[in-house]
């Protein structure tokens, strides 16, 4: 008895389509496998950063070292809250998403300040520098300046200056004297408070550095004084009351003073 054509057919066509069916199966099972894998590999690479403030600097490398992270202490400043040794700020912030391997900065607490900012100005700056060397004080940034009344290399300015308490690193910028013929790097920022306006402006642009139009505000006269206390002197309309960079700040030709006024 011979088959019905037709049913051949059918039986074919029923095979091909279970055929395709498994093998899409299959593609979709790659392809979530895949997609797995892809994740796996991006987010497993990825860390949170935790919270060091506070740790010694060695916990904190033992903890960043088995995330897979480095940490780099960048600064080390004086403080009278975080002890000797353990870290004060980070970056990146804690809970921030990272890549292994991603570089953590933080800087080291100094704990409270407990030398005495050497007076370096009329010294030498060698000399200078191996005094502040002594007390554990580093040089900072140094800058020239061609100076008629002192000879090349001794030191005309200091900041922070001498005796300073409550000091923020332990660095000292100086302000050198320079060879007559050398052009100036960089100017200490004097202390124009109690000064004219007028004047603070000239002497500002006598050496090339610029300043902001002046910030003018109200200045509340002073009470009397009561008892035997001398009563206190107005401040006079006009002078500068306050002022940024403040005093003994390095400034140069890129920088801008602004300068606050009574009136």
């Amino acid at each position: 008895m011979m088959s019905d054509p037709g049913t051949g057919g059918r039986h074919l066509l029923v095979r091909f389509f279970r055929a395709a069916s498994l093998v899409m199966v299959l593609v979709a099972v790659a392809l979530l496998a895949a997609i797995a894998t892809m994740h796996y590999a991006i987010h497993g690479a990825e860390v949170q950063i935790p919270s060091l403030k506070g740790m010694t600097v060695a916990d904190a490398r033992s903890q960043t070292s088995g995330l897979g992270l480095d940490l780099e202490v960048d600064n080390r400043y004086y403080s009278s809250d975080v002890a000797s040794g353990h870290i004060l700020t980070q970056s990146p912030e804690p809970g921030t998403v990272v890549r292994r391997e991603w570089r953590v900065r933080v800087s080291e607490s100094l704990g409270p300040q407990k030398v005495e900012v050497p007076n370096t100005v009329g010294a030498d700056e060698r000399v200078a520098a191996l005094n502040l060397r002594r007390v554990g004080l580093a040089v900072g940034k140094t800058a020239r300046l061609p100076f008629a009344g002192a000879p090349e290399g001794i030191v005309l300015a200091q900041d922070p200056p001498a005796r300073a308490q409550g000091i923020e690193g332990p660095s000292i910028n100086l302000l050198v004297a320079g060879a007559a013929d050398e052009t100036p790097d960089g100017f200490v920022m004097p202390d124009f408070t109690g000064v004219p306006i007028v004047s603070a402006q000239g002497s500002l642009e006598r050496v090339g550095i610029k300043f902001a139009p002046p910030a003018f505000v109200d200045v509340p006269i002073s009470p009397i004084g009561e008892g035997n206390a001398p009563p206190k002197m107005p401040v006079a309309m006009g002078v500068v009351i306050a002022q940024d960079p403040v005093a003994g700040s390095r400034v140069d030709q890129t920088t801008q003073v602004k300068l606050t006024v009574a009136k």
